[in-house]
């Protein structure tokens, strides 16, 4: 327990809890970025398959990010424009952000049925 003296001297303060992707993103929730390289990386045990992902940069200043495309098949190439958002993948070490998909030049996934608002994909 803290004495009067003390709390008067140096007040208690709420610390602030950031994600990692909160920082990454300057606090904002979504970022426009530009795509660098397109790549595969396995994830950790016990999961066993390919993980796509994507190293951009952003516009304003030159920061490089590791993204992660959700979704089967993607057509995303090197100078192509992509909306990020927060989301870990617990799976992919030091992966913060997910791409949207539907928007700037990452397309929606083709013949999803179910959960379209996270693939991008309109209804019919």
């Amino acid at each position: 327990m803290s004495r009067l003296l003390e709390l008067l001297k140096k007040p208690r303060f709420k610390k602030s809890i950031a994600s990692k992707a909160g920082k990454k993103l300057n606090s904002n929730p979504q970022r426009k970025v530009i795509c660098l390289k397109v790549l595969t990386i396995s994830p950790k045990k016990p999961n066993s398959a390919n993980r796509r992902i994507a190293k951009v940069k952003t516009l304003k200043q030159p920061t490089f990010l590791t993204v992660k495309i959700p979704g089967e098949k993607h057509n995303l190439q090197q100078h192509s424009t992509v909306l990020i958002c927060g989301g870990r993948s617990k799976d992919l070490i030091g992966v913060h952000l997910k791409a949207v998909r539907g928007k700037f030049d990452l397309l929606g996934v083709n013949g999803r049925k179910s959960s379209r608002s996270l693939y991008g994909v309109k209804s019919k």
